[in-house]
């Protein structure tokens, strides 16, 4: 789902031989690149710009959660499970970025298995990520905290 990736985590080598399975898509501000909800078809990779990552809430309401500058990788995790989008993608500004359809991603890292690892890390450390953000919000002063294990035992 996420999001922080600089461009120096994606090696040079990876992004080369994307290369040729990408395209260059220009986003207007305020437009979407993929909405929540709706079938995975591609990742998006920010060259330019920036990206709000939003989640709807409910009754057309959407928190945001984070602001995706270049180098981002959007929809991967989707695009590998074969899920519907869980966010919304919007442009912030005049944001370029690379698209890549799920399919031909798919087929380039069967080719390419030198690169699996560096995709995994980076399944990996979005998991993490957003176990740390969940943990920021139900430690928020205003929501009740949960008792550790030690604490229920004693």
């Amino acid at each position: 789902m996420s999001f922080s990736h600089t461009p120096s985590k994606w090696s040079l080598d990876l992004l080369q031989a994307l290369h040729p399975i990408e395209s260059a898509r220009l986003f207007p501000k305020g437009a979407t690149l993929f909405q929540q909800g709706s079938a995975a078809t591609g990742i998006y990779l920010v060259k330019s710009g920036e990206v709000r990552v939003l989640l709807l809430t409910g009754q057309n309401q959407a928190q945001l959660l984070e602001v995706a500058g270049p180098g981002t990788m959007l929809g991967l995790s989707e695009s590998m499970s074969g899920e519907r989008y869980r966010i919304t993608a919007e442009a912030g500004d005049r944001t370029m970025v690379s698209y890549i359809p799920r399919e031909e991603f798919v087929a380039f890292l069967r080719l390419h298995g030198d690169f699996c690892g560096q995709v995994l890390r980076h399944l990996s450390e979005d998991l993490h990520g957003l176990y740390d953000k969940f943990r920021s919000i139900s430690a928020h002063p205003g929501r009740p905290r949960h008792r550790s294990l030690s604490e229920q035992l004693n």
